[in-house]
């Protein structure tokens, strides 16, 4: 089935934006001449930079080679696309991979989807291979991609990372050196964001649900607010257009279902209609399938679908046998963040200390981090949140720093912390061995923060604060409220004062979050 999409993919997608060509004399053209000069140029990169720097595999052929010619189709595209729905934080979005005259104005839908404004750390950009196929994911981690609007930062050390910790990641050349689904997406990136973004270029090859639910499990740690996801895919392959219309609507709802499961049922339901000529329902099904298991039960994403084509909406494809196309976005739920309720039991509090101090003493004497194994912790301690670690000498504070919105579990926020209050606070001297014995270590785990619209939704002992105006910002956590007995303004003016920089008033037209926190000390688990 999937050699079928490939053959037609080729037939139907390799002309140049400027001009329609015979396909198949395309193909013979670029197999002789394109690849080879690619070649060439990967070379002379590699002989300068000591990488290997990706060049385009189908740049003239999906979309144009020349700068000005791109830039131009691009701006057309965007013209036409629909704008944002403006539904939440956009955390991924699934866009085609076709040559631009036919699915173009469908991904520049889904691009515009994004915060523009935005800086992501990382932007994961993840298809289904179409040439090579075995049981896992190949990640290009050799250089940056080379692309006719300027050069694509390769994030190569967490590429590296990703291979040497997992067994189903590796890097294989020949998963990428032809491979368009990736390749596709990168100038529309280019169009609407800053530069100086980064990507991590995925494809994943294997086949297998058990090895697709692998990947989404070592992935959904980076399947957050400072990361962008985007998955490439078209939908039906070669069923006419009134069938094309059909199926590719059943597709698409079932991956709005946000469940796994129904919408491998979907696919399977979509073959055993026997449509004509119809190959395949989604060919980046494998991708999308990650994306699912990613999401799948968080109760606070959506998925939405913003608009459809298919090939034979274009001006250059028929209605005989068509591809099919969907823009959809997948956001973080406005307003629910402060309903999610996120609880430990006592055993996970204690763990949570017991890896603070190690921690503490450890580095404190050694210089030395702890190894520690996932194994050993529950599913709570893996979750990612946000975490403070206080120190406290005889009664005084010796230390306090935390990270609100990490890409890391728990357990290893809280480690990280335990570093940082005992070594890194600019108030404090380092803790030094000698007094290891008169700390004691007070822990907060914190829920996602909340933008507040009116500071009469803080409640005091309840809720920390986050104050930020201009590039400062400064934060409360709840506790600080009862322990000093200050009034609501008090609260929030000492933050803006002496936390954000920003003067006793400051916070009346700063933004301000909310967040609770769940607080635990050292000595309740002392015998």
């Amino acid at each position: 089935m999937l050699n079928k999409v490939i053959l037609f993919s080729k037939n139907l997608f390799c002309k140049s934006f400027r001009s329609v060509f015979i396909a198949t004399l395309i193909l013979h053209i670029l197999s002789t001449s394109c690849n080879s000069q690619s070649k060439d140029m990967k070379s002379k990169s590699k002989q300068q930079s000591g990488s290997e720097d990706r060049y385009p595999a189908v740049a003239g052929q999906f979309y144009p080679n020349s700068k000005d010619e791109l830039e131009e189709s691009l701006n057309d595209l965007f013209n036409k696309a629909k704008p944002g729905i403006n539904e939440g934080n956009v955390l991924a979005i699934i866009s085609p991979h076709a040559g631009y005259v036919f699915s173009g104005e469908i991904a520049a839908t889904s691009f515009n989807q994004i915060d523009k404004t935005k800086e992501y750390e990382n932007i994961f950009v993840i298809g289904s291979s179409h040439r090579v196929y075995f049981d896992g994911a190949s990640i290009y981690n050799k250089g940056n991609y080379q692309m006719p609007m300027g050069p694509v930062k390769v994030n190569i050390e967490l590429a590296n990372k990703l291979i040497n910790e997992n067994r189903c990641f590796t890097y294989r050349a020949d998963a990428h050196q032809t491979e368009h689904s990736l390749e596709v997406q990168l100038p529309f990136l280019q169009y609407i964001l800053q530069p100086g973004f980064q990507i991590v270029p995925i494809v994943i090859a294997s086949q297998s649900q058990h090895r697709i639910k692998e990947i989404a499990k070592i992935l959904k740690p980076y399947f957050n607010a400072k990361n962008l996801f985007i998955i490439s895919t078209d939908l039906s392959h070669f069923p006419d257009y009134e069938n094309a219309n059909i199926v590719d609507q059943l597709t698409a709802e079932a991956v709005s279902t946000n469940n796994p499961e129904l919408f491998l049922k979907v696919l399977q339901d979509n073959e055993k209609k026997n449509i004509p000529n119809l190959s395949t329902s989604m060919c980046g099904w494998s991708s999308v399938l990650a994306l699912m298991y990613m999401t799948e039960g968080n109760q606070d994403i959506q998925y939405h679908l913003i608009d459809y084509n298919n090939s034979g909406d274009s001006q250059y494809g028929d209605h005989y046998r068509v591809v099919g196309y969907y823009s959809i976005s997948i956001t973080e739920k406005k307003n629910n963040i402060s309903e999610i309720k996120f609880e430990l039991s006592d055993s996970d509090k204690s763990d949570l200390i017991q890896i603070a101090r190690k921690t503490v003493n450890e580095y404190v004497t050694k210089k030395n981090i702890p190894k520690l194994k996932d194994s050993k912790y529950s599913e709570n301690l893996k979750l990612q949140a946000g975490a403070f670690v206080t120190l406290r000498k005889e009664g005084k504070l010796r230390g306090c720093i935390g990270r609100f919105s990490p890409s890391d579990p728990l357990y290893k926020v809280v480690q990280d912390m335990a570093i940082s209050s005992s070594t890194r606070d600019h108030r404090f001297n380092p803790v030094e061995p000698a007094e290891l014995d008169k700390i004691l270590i007070e822990i907060s785990v914190l829920s996602p923060m909340k933008k507040i619209e009116s500071i009469d939704q803080i409640v005091l002992g309840k809720h920390g604060i986050y104050i930020k105006k201009d590039g400062r910002s400064g934060t409360f956590l709840p506790h600080v409220a009862t322990e000093t007995g200050w009034t609501l303004e008090e609260f929030l003016g000492h933050c803006a004062k002496d936390k954000a920089g920003i003067g006793w008033n400051g916070w009346k037209d700063a933004e301000i979050f909310i967040y609770e926190a769940i607080v635990f000390k050292e000595e309740d688990f002392m015998e």
